[in-house]
């Protein structure tokens, strides 16, 4: 069975758990109904299953090639991107102003999820491009945004993100890219780039690329970074791509997966670029795109869970082998009966139903943040910055862990090319390594965004999944009375563990438990979150069968997940002696 867009469980997370229409307060994106709704999800499925997903495996075996500077799609790519564009769909949550429809950043990310999910290789140029327009929207001068802003939230052009180079991996301040004035306003950058994701290709008809580099007086460091936008090919007066710029892609990376899509290594040979924002507050400004690019990273591990899940489902149905217990049939039964299949599909079904709604509610937040009152603003702002780091690193684990019990789902089948399954496996393995390793969205979650307000924006999480459960016991429905118990032993976990973090005497000990702390946080808001849509599902009393179903797989969540909470709490609490034990130089020396 091809990808087919899980709309139910979208607009489940959009509607219940993540609170989409709370987003309309205060009068905020009054177009938006149902009906609309609707009309997207269903149009963004459609091209998902019908243009994109069945180019998902051919893509991943042809590949991409470099021929004479220019990179070469894969067969069907351009033809797909090109309706793409015509669907108006990279322009969903941009502003009017600029071609956008200025819808909510939470319905864009639920289209984009399932491109994603369809075709992941695909799914990086656009999601590139979103960042590049959120930068220039926030920073980019009005002539900038004049030049830009139309082209690149129509699709016409795409954009990147130059950050990384050679000698400096995630390390940005020691980046070496040279930005000299020409004396007439523009620079002429000069270095060489790596893994920039579709930084050369023939699907767009201009490539506009944001690039990370020193001016001659810069200060060392990070903070001596400016940002620049160097076009592949400079615009004309009349806004058409002109003469090619001084830059070009000299190599193309291996990679264990996302075969369709080109990692380039970019050379700049004084190609001419402007300044965008303030000179040495490029990371800043950078920020503005990277922070775009974690969420959309994280709804990646959400979605490759998705079409790895929806494979996995079909072959345990189609798959027959050995007597199931209780099965009345004679014969081989399909491996779906087979008790050990069941736990292996519904962990899969429930992790991403959760991260999901992760991901969404960062969206809401975001949302929020943007069209509150000024009040209600900072809340949310707060609550966007706490959720990216969660929304990305617990996501993207999820989708390698789920992909990877797709291929142990499958079997010996799951290990060849030819089923399809270890696909997802090599494609979703990058996402916790990009946009800032999971081991940075930990150091960032309980430095600047747990640290930062002295956990003031955790606690007020924490308070809501608290009243979610005492929600759930006032129903006085068994099943509900039962998630809240593990919901509300969880909770206390994540509080204790938040103490713990928070009053660390040696920095390394809260160092030590960073990953960890990130994925009990992550448990915890997935559990929330789902619990929550129950509720709400249930007080609207909407597809009833479906609220039902999905209270039966929170409580799965709950059992399987929220379970193990108050373990994972005491690993965190061990601190940094087990890591730097002397005994231990032999196999760390």
């Amino acid at each position: 069975m091809p990808y087919a867009a899980p709309l139910k469980d979208i607009r489940f997370a959009l509607d219940h758990a993540a609170g989409l229409w709370s987003v309309q307060a205060g009068g905020a994106y009054p177009d938006l109904d149902a009906d609309l709704l609707a009309a997207i999800l269903d149009g963004a499925g459609q091209l998902a299953a019908e243009t994109l997903a069945p180019l998902n495996q051919s893509g991943d075996r042809e590949g991409v090639r470099l021929e004479n500077g220019v990179v070469r799609a894969a067969a069907g790519f351009p033809e797909a991107y090109a309706r793409f564009v015509e669907g108006g769909w990279q322009g969903l949550a941009a502003d009017p102003a600029h071609g956008g429809q200025g819808l909510p950043k939470a319905v864009a990310l639920a289209v984009h999820e399932m491109i994603h999910a369809a075709n992941m290789a695909f799914g990086l140029a656009p999601m590139l491009t979103l960042g590049a327009i959120e930068c220039l929207e926030a920073h980019g001068s009005d002539e900038q945004k004049a030049v830009y802003l139309e082209k690149l939230v129509s699709g016409a052009w795409t954009g990147t993100m130059n950050l990384t180079e050679p000698q400096a991996g995630s390390d940005v301040g020691a980046l070496t890219s040279r930005a000299t004035p020409n004396g007439d306003g523009s620079y002429a950058i000069t270095g060489q780039k790596i893994y920039i994701t579709w930084g050369e290709h023939d699907l767009a008809e201009n490539i506009v690329h944001l690039v990370l580099a020193r001016l001659p007086d810069a200060p060392p460091g990070s903070k001596g970074v400016s940002l620049f936008v160097v076009p592949k090919n400079l615009p004309t007066a009349d806004g058409r791509p002109g003469v090619r710029n001084a830059l070009r892609c000299i190599g193309l990376e291996r990679k264990m997966g996302i075969h369709a899509s080109p990692t380039c290594t970019m050379a700049y040979e004084g190609a001419t670029g402007w300044l965008i924002g303030a000179p040495h507050a490029g990371l800043a400004a950078m920020f503005t795109m990277m922070n775009a690019a974690r969420l959309n990273v994280g709804l990646q591990g959400v979605a490759v869970a998705e079409a790895a899940y929806q494979k996995a489902l079909d072959y345990a149905r189609e798959r027959r082998q050995g007597r199931a217990e209780g099965a009345t049939e004679k014969g081989p039964a399909p491996i779906l009966l087979h008790a050990d299949v069941r736990r292996m599909l519904l962990a899969m079904k429930a992790k991403i139903q959760a991260g999901r709604a992760i991901c969404y509610a960062t969206a809401v937040a975001a949302d929020r943040a943007l069209t509150g009152s000024d009040a209600d603003r900072a809340f949310w702002k707060a609550r966007e910055d706490l959720l990216t780091p969660i929304a990305k690193a617990w996501c993207t684990d999820m989708g390698v862990e789920v992909a990877s019990q797709g291929v142990q789902v499958h079997g010996g089948m799951g290990f060849v090319e030819d089923g399809g399954a270890a696909q997802f496996y090599r494609d979703a393995r990058i996402a916790p390594i990009y946009e800032g390793t999971n081991g940075i969205q930990a150091i960032d979650l309980i430095g600047r965004k747990l640290s930062g307000d002295g956990g003031a924006a955790m606690a007020a999480l924490v308070a809501e999944a608290k009243a979610v459960a005492g929600d759930c016991v006032a129903t006085g429905r068994f099943a509900l009375e039962r998630l809240a118990k593990r919901l509300d032993e969880a909770v206390a976990a994540l509080e204790d563990a938040t103490a713990y973090i928070l009053s660390a005497g040696d920095r390394r000990d809260a160092l030590a438990g960073a990953t960890p702390y990130l994925k009990l946080a992550g448990d915890v808001v997935g559990g929330a979150l789902l619990a929550r849509g129950v509720l709400s599902a249930t007080a609207a009393g909407q597809d009833p069968q479906h609220a039902t179903a999905q209270e039966a797989l929170a409580g799965f969540y709950a059992e399987t997940v929220l379970a193990a909470a108050p373990g994972l709490a005491a690993s965190i609490k061990v601190g940094a002696d087990p890591l730097y034990d002397p005994n231990l130089e032999d196999f760390t020396g």
